[in-house]
Formats: C-alpha cells, sequence, structure tokens
C-alpha cells in the first residue's frame, strides 16, 4: 500500500490538477472517455513494468544497462530531468497551497515545504515516514475532493454517457493524462519502493500486481471526482481563471471553504509529489557508484533544494505543467520497450515467463503511446 500510494501520490501533483481541470473545460463530458482509456493504459504499463522490476530484482537503469551498455544512463538522464521539471511545479504548488491556506507569500511557502520535505528524508525510519505520509495525505486529497464534487452538482448522467460514447477524442490529452499518471518518473516510483522494502522475486508478484493496480485506482478516483467537480462547475456556467483554473473549481464550487480546501488538495498533492519526484529519480542514480548509493539522501536534498531554487527564479506558470506531462507521455514508450525487451533475455529473468497477455498489452501501449506522442509533437509543431 505504500508503494501504490507513493506512486498514485507522485502522480497527483499541481500538474495533474491543473490538466484535468483545462481538459474537462475543453472537452466537457467526452473527457470521461479520455480518462477511461488513459486508466487502461496507465494498466497496461504499470502492471508489466513492476514485475519485470520484482523478477529480475533489479532497478530499470540496471536493467537497461544489462540489456545494452549506456541504455540506462540514457533512461536515468531523461528521468531525472522529467522529474527536476516536475518537481519545480511540485515545490510552486507547495508554495501556492500555503498562501490559499494562509495568506504566506509563495515563496515563502515552497521553502518551508521545501524544509518539511527534507525532515522526511532525514528520519531514522525515512521508508515507513515517507509511506505513511504518501498514505495520509492522498486520502485527505480524496475526501476533500468528494466534497466539492458533491457540492458542483455535476451532470453525472451526461457524464456516464460520454465517458463511453464522447462527441470527441483528443490525442493530446490522451498522451498527457497517461504522461502526468505512469510517465516519466511516476511508473517506477512504487517499483522502486518494493524493491526497497524487500517485496521481490516471483513469490511476491501477486502483492506487486496488488500494489500496481491499486496505485492506478487511487489515481483514477482522484481524477474522476475532480472532473465531475469541473464538470458541475462548468456547466452551472462558472467562468474558470486561468491563472490558476482548479482553484476556480473549489471557490465557485463550494465558496471561501471550497477555496480552503483546494489550499489543503493543492499542497498536499504538491508535497507528496515533491517527496515522490526526489525519490524516485534519484533511485536511477543510487546504483552507478557507491558514493551515489553511500549518500543518496545527500543527493535527494540537493534535488529538492535545486528545484525549490529554480522555482524561486522562474515562477510556475499554468502550461509548463501541461507541457511536462505531455512530455513524460513521450518518455514511458520508450522505459516501457526497455523493460519488455529485457524481461525476454533468460540471462535477466532465469526461467520465469511473463505473461503474454501482459506482453502484448505492453507492446500495444508502447505502439499507442508512441503514435499518440507523435501526433501530439506535429500539434506543437503546427
Amino acid at each position: 500500500m505504500g508503494a501504490a500510494f507513493l506512486m498514485a501520490t507522485s502522480a497527483i501533483g499541481p500538474g495533474f490538477l491543473t490538466q484535468t481541470t483545462v481538459f474537462t473545460e475543453k472537452l466537457l463530458s467526452s473527457f470521461g472517455f479520455v480518462i477511461i482509456i488513459s486508466i487502461l493504459l496507465d494498466i497496461g504499463a504499470q502492471m508489466n513494468i513492476w514485475r519485470i522490476l520484482a523478477i529480475t530484482e533489479k532497478r530499470a537503469q540496471d536493467l537497461a544497462n544489462e540489456l545494452l551498455p549506456g541504455l540506462g544512463y540514457l533512461l536515468s538522464g531523461l528521468i531525472v530531468l522529467g522529474g527536476l521539471a516536475f518537481n519545480i511545479g511540485n515545490i510552486g504548488g507547495c508554495g501556492l497551497g500555503l498562501n490559499v491556506l494562509s495568506g504566506l507569500d509563495t515563496a515563502y511557502g515552497a521553502i518551508i515545504s521545501c524544509i518539511i520535505a527534507l525532515f522526511i528524508f532525514w528520519m531514522k525510519e525515512a521508508g515507513k515516514m515517507m509511506d505513511q505520509f504518501t498514505k495520509i495525505l492522498g486520502l485527505l486529497m480524496i475526501v476533500l475532493t468528494i466534497y466539492v464534487a458533491f457540492s458542483s452538482h455535476p451532470p453525472i448522467a451526461d457524464a456516464i454517457q460520454h465517458s463511453f460514447l464522447p462527441t470527441t477524442i483528443n490525442t493530446t490529452a490522451i498522451v498527457t493524462l497517461v504522461g502526468g499518471t505512469v510517465g516519466g518518473y511516476i511508473c517506477f516510483a512504487g517499483g522502486h519502493r518494493l524493491l526497497d522494502a524487500g517485496i521481490k522475486g516471483e513469490a511476491a508478484l501477486p502483492e506487486v500486481n496488488k500494489s500496481a493496480v491499486t496505485g492506478i485506482i487511487i489515481t483514477a478516483i482522484m481524477r474522476f471526482v475532480l472532473f465531475l467537480a469541473a464538470l458541475g462547475v462548468i456547466m452551472h456556467g462558472g467562468i474558470l481563471d486561468k491563472m490558476n483554473p482548479p482553484a476556480s473549481v473549489f471557490k465557485l464550487a463550494a465558496g471561501e471553504l471550497g477555496y480552503r480546501f483546494f489550499g489543503v488538495v493543492m499542497w498536499s498533492a504538491a508535497i507528496t509529489s515533491v517527496v515522490g519526484a526526489a525519490y524516485t529519480s534519484v533511485s536511477f542514480l543510487r546504483t552507478f557508484h557507491p558514493w551515489s548509493e553511500k549518500n543518496y539522501r545527500w543527493l535527494i536534498s540537493f534535488f529538492i533544494v535545486f528545484s525549490t531554487g529554480v522555482f524561486l527564479f522562474i515562477g510556475n506558470p499554468v502550461k509548463i505543467l501541461i507541457t511536462v506531462g505531455a512530455l513524460n507521455g513521450l518518455i514511458l514508450p520508450i522505459a516501457l520497450a526497455l523493460m519488455l525487451a529485457a524481461v525476454k533475455k533468460t540471462s535477466l529473468v532465469g526461467n520465469y515467463k511473463h505473461s503474454t497477455v501482459l506482453l502484448v498489452i505492453g507492446w500495444f501501449v508502447v505502439i499507442v503511446m508512441s503514435y499518440m506522442g507523435f501526433d501530439t509533437i506535429r500539434n506543437w509543431i503546427n
């Protein structure tokens, strides 16, 4: 459950809240279809990756390097850069959340949140602390957003109908959602956490399956609840603030109380994503040199402090959060293809036979995400 919540709360960050709200405003009830398709792609990707990591008992970068020397360094570079870009937005979300709650300047809110994240990693039982922290705040986010969704009185029948029979389909939205849920570092967050917790090997696969699916379900619940909240506000004539779309959903749906709830949700989403992004990104560097393994907490600390410094320097525009989600979606087919290729090498997996169904689903996700990623790039160019 700790791994599931680490993955889910890594996904549910400021970018997640912004992407969901912006695409709901654009696609209305048809956005439900995008969510369903993205969930299916998410499960296909995550089940494959987590099982392959567990069966080989190796982190993704080591698997990639054993597949072809140098690939692990390339994968790590992509993951760390994507994680760093996401973390700048996450730190900004922390500052924004505390600003809504207390009126504190966003810069000071970002610095305070940076210190809290550092405190978690320097605790003696950092792993257990991280698990409990992400579970509690993950549940709190969902409960508060459910309240706001009820307050917005969404057209549920219309949302259900168009979730299965959409009036419009947007491939950029699908790439962005999948990228924001299992793209980049996120799909490895829980997988690497399970390895660190000693949950690995063929005997552990039932637990791995349960954890992988649970993580996706948690993010799906949050995504659907926020979608319904935004849809209710928009369908009742609410005009969303372009500078902070999700905040206006909470405020228009539930007044000043809803706005305060947004502060709690934003800070919870952002701080747990800071923890997840830092932990997972650095886990891709730990095995390259004994110094990295010995000093990984210092590397995590540098990652968090550097992200905070960059945010304080450049700020946190909404457009960056959307773009980074799409870019992480482009990393996913590369990472997943490497894992699927690795699981066919007997030298890496021994006598283990990976499920043919999962292999087919995995390669399908690679092809679909590659095609939609290419389509997204072409739309950006045009």
